[in-house]
């Protein structure tokens, strides 16, 4: 296994949309197991393939407090079931740092394969539903700083610049 290079705001592969996984495979299963390894090494609680710079729809997550409980959610789809959108403070591991109040709709239904290409339905709520939202964004290009005002997103972004260019 190994630690992948999480692409960093504002790069522009971040903006790529996510195409579906149509094979299942050794090297997606290897994909899986790095990017769980660069999730819980980073540390995170979730983690898209557009963030590693592969462009495909995978997401992996765990959301526990002891790390044992990994989730895989390939080609997701997500259902909104019920409730207003709720705020919660979000991060994001390609925007290190920083955290917002983003509005999500805290019920949802997940759709999705597993690391095996097997489907299965999840009924979501809370932090896992407001996870699975916040990282299928990343496979349709977006980000969290997108729902945050033009002024806040511009601060950011010159923030993390100046970091960037401190590293090199």
């Amino acid at each position: 296994m190994a630690i992948l290079e999480i692409l960093e705001y504002p790069d522009a592969r971040l903006r790529t949309i996510a195409k579906p996984v149509t094979c299942f495979d050794q090297k997606l299963s290897n994909l899986i197991d790095d990017m769980f390894e660069t999730m819980y090494d980073a540390p995170g609680i979730g983690l898209a393939a557009t963030q590693v710079d592969e462009h495909i729809q995978l997401i992996v997550m765990d959301i526990s407090e002891d790390k044992k409980d990994p989730r895989v959610f390939i080609n997701p789809e997500v259902t909104v079931l019920e409730g207003d959108p709720e705020k919660m403070q979000e991060g994001c591991l390609s925007v290190p740092g920083f955290y917002e109040d983003v509005e999500r709709i805290e019920h949802v239904l997940i759709k999705a394969l597993d690391r095996d290409g097997k489907p299965f339905e999840l009924e979501a709520t809370g932090l896992l539903a407001v996870c699975i939202q916040h990282e299928m964004d990343h496979l349709n290009g977006k980000l969290f700083v997108d729902y945050l005002s033009a002024l806040k997103r511009n601060r950011i972004k010159k923030k993390l610049e100046k970091a960037h260019r401190m590293r090199a």
